[in-house]
């Protein structure tokens, strides 16, 4: 394994012996012992504790210190977990991490109420910093985009959703780049900017650093979606955690590989297409189908090079920063994000 690449590896390991035993705790406070399970099922099935991380980088980038740092940090993988919760009841996705959604192993309406235990503990752990209020600002602020981003992710529907008349009636006919890049934007990449943001904010960090450190994080995670896109498509399943196609099966229009290759195909590959992503069902010969259809364009390449365009972007706006170990480390993340497999 390359020496870099460990040592991100080796980092989000001791990241994650440091916050999973107080996510828990949060999570499980003031909770029925009986009811435990439930709450911890979504957090206990694994993930890279990727976003608390990038808060210890830039905290420590900043001259931060731990304490200043951990438990505002779980409360940002808490958020993450959960809109993930709510992501899963949105595209009836059974799996994550190769393991039951949380909808799938305990129902839709119990997945809703644990949805609302893990909204509560999100500003628990804000309560515990001395910037209580501008954490809180930030957590409420950022669940705000990041449920926009989500309603976007929606309309971006080729199909689905057929009883609810909102959605049916705006859905987006046209996906272009700059729209696509609204909703990873806020979908994804704001949670990425908090976090950097977060770091900030506990290590008493500039106003213009704070402001260049968002951007660094802003960017990482447009590219880390767009890599999420290209996985979607052509990673490994076992590696991913993930089905292959699951883009595809849910009828998603805003996945940055096949707006790539649309761009290319033909009107008859494009009307296929059209007809498979607005039948009710996709099986898998049809995902099949629209995979092949895809490997007759380049879109694999061109989606590599706008994701490598903006982890870039990452790159310099770190060149603003202070240049010590944690820079050096956050630069390395960013190449992590766009070539990982999963």
């Amino acid at each position: 394994m390359d020496q870099k690449i460990k040592k991100i590896y080796d980092f989000l390991e001791e990241i994650q012996k440091k916050t999973d035993p107080v996510i828990i705790e949060t999570l499980v406070s003031n909770v029925s012992k009986n009811l435990q399970p439930l709450v911890k099922h979504q957090i206990m099935a694994g993930g890279k504790r990727l976003r608390p991380a990038l808060a210890f980088a830039c905290c420590f980038l900043f001259g931060g210190k731990i304490n200043n740092v951990l438990k505002p940090a779980c409360g940002l993988e808490i958020l993450h977990n959960y809109s993930l919760i709510i992501d899963d009841i949105i595209d009836n996705g059974l799996f994550r991490r190769n393991k039951p959604t949380v909808w799938a192993r305990y129902g839709k309406s119990i997945a809703d109420c644990i949805a609302i235990d893990y909204a509560a503990s999100i500003f628990q752990t804000a309560t515990a910093s001395d910037y209580n209020i501008e954490i809180s600002n930030l957590f409420s602020k950022t669940l705000k985009i990041l449920v926009e981003g989500e309603i976007y992710d929606i309309l971006f529907e080729r199909n689905g959703h057929k009883e609810e008349p909102f959605v049916v009636e705006k859905r987006s006919k046209n996906i272009t780049l700059k729209m696509y890049l609204k909703m990873v934007t806020q979908k994804t990449a704001a949670l990425f900017e908090a976090c950097c943001c977060l770091g900030g904010i506990v290590a008493h960090a500039k106003p213009q650093q704070i402001e260049n450190i968002k951007e660094y994080g802003l960017n990482l995670g447009i590219a880390f979606q767009m890599q999420d896109d290209i996985l979607d498509m052509f990673g490994d399943e076992k590696s991913f955690g993930k089905k292959i196609g699951k883009d595809v099966q849910e009828k998603k229009g805003g996945n940055l590989v096949l707006m790539m290759a649309f761009k290319q195909l033909s009107a008859k590959d494009k009307n296929t297409i059209k007809s498979i992503m607005s039948q009710s069902k996709v099986s898998q010969g049809d995902i099949k189908e629209i995979m092949n259809l895809i490997k007759k364009t380049n879109a694999l390449i061109k989606s590599m090079e706008i994701a490598r365009l903006y982890s870039n972007k990452a790159k310099r706006a770190l060149k603003k920063l202070p240049q010590n170990q944690w820079s050096n480390l956050l630069a390395d993340l960013v190449d992590f994000v766009v070539e990982r497999g999963k």
